[in-house]
């Protein structure tokens, strides 16, 4: 027996023994087959950074997996209550108008099914609260804090174009059931960070459900709530849905201190993932990718346990 006046310093030493043995294992399991366990969809036309070298134009494999992602999320909603039967497509696929011109991340089974999705929309240019897929959400037709959502948008794609990044949406997010709580879920979910900044960076909101703690994993991974005057805008139920949502607010350049390492990792590896190009761009709109963000030493897992 370890005698009790040496014991709690050895316990100590053990237990951070484990806790950074376990961040190397989910260091490596995160970088480990992420070439064939994740594909990037581009839109039409987009830039198409460099350092992607597996990019493929075929607009035939490009419909293809996005109606299968459309298929995948129109199951899982329809499983949960979010959507009705007469909201999906004949072959059941959810569609919405903004999946026609934004990245999707799918996450991938072994013979090459979809087993998880989530759509990044990265905006450029002259950008309006009108173009955005969140002014569809119950919160935005909310009598009472309707104009506080768009104004707060509105500050955030203000904040974007002061630092010359892109505006973003990212949503859609649905995991098959035993994919949930898995390295699998929470890659894709990193991995729209790690895209982000090769893409030059961006500003960004998402409309996140309280289902299955969706919200709460993005609140952990750098979303914050939506603020306006220095209020944080409510979570609200929106009956469209059925369930609880929220808007959270990101910055690509800052994910929590816990999870850069990850990010870091995914924007190298995410050089070995394919990415299907519904058309090939002119030459020209390939784009050299954007220096990569050094982050801190090493991260700390305990709210994955």
């Amino acid at each position: 027996m370890v005698p009790a006046t040496v014991a709690p310093a050895v316990i100590a030493n053990n237990d951070l023994l484990l806790q950074r043995n376990k961040s190397v294992t989910i260091l490596q399991s995160f970088g480990d087959h992420v070439h064939n366990e994740l594909v990037l969809l581009a839109p039409a036309g987009c830039f198409i950074p460099k350092s992607f070298t597996r990019r493929c134009a075929d607009r035939n494999s490009h419909a293809r997996l996005l109606s299968e992602a459309q298929r995948v999320r129109g199951a899982i909603y329809l499983a949960d209550g979010a959507v009705r039967a007469s909201q999906l497509t004949a072959d059941g696929r959810h569609v919405q108008s903004s999946d026609y011109d934004s990245w999707h991340l799918l996450a991938v089974g072994g013979n090459g099914e979809v087993q998880g999705c989530a759509r990044y929309r990265h905006l450029t240019g002259k950008v309006d609260f009108d173009d955005l897929a969140v002014r569809e959400s119950w919160l935005a037709r909310c009598d009472q804090w309707g104009r506080s959502l768009r104004a707060a948008v509105e500050s955030e794609i203000g904040l974007a174009k002061q630092r010359g990044t892109a505006f973003s949406e990212v949503g859609g997010w649905a995991m098959v059931p035993e994919k949930r709580c898995t390295v699998a879920a929470l890659r894709i979910a990193m991995a729209t960070y790690s895209l982000a900044q090769i893409l030059g960076g961006c500003v960004g909101i998402s409309t996140a459900t309280e289902r299955h703690r969706s919200s709460s994993i993005l609140r952990r991974i750098g979303g914050r709530p939506l603020e306006y005057g220095g209020t944080a805008l409510p979570s609200y139920y929106d009956p469209q849905y059925r369930c609880r949502m929220e808007v959270l607010r990101f910055d690509s350049c800052s994910p929590v201190d816990s999870c850069r390492r990850l990010v870091e990792q995914l924007s190298k590896r995410l050089a070995d993932v394919s990415v299907v190009v519904a058309r090939d761009p002119a030459d020209g709109r390939y784009a050299p990718p954007p220096p990569l963000v050094q982050w801190p030493a090493q991260p700390q897992f305990g709210w994955l346990t």
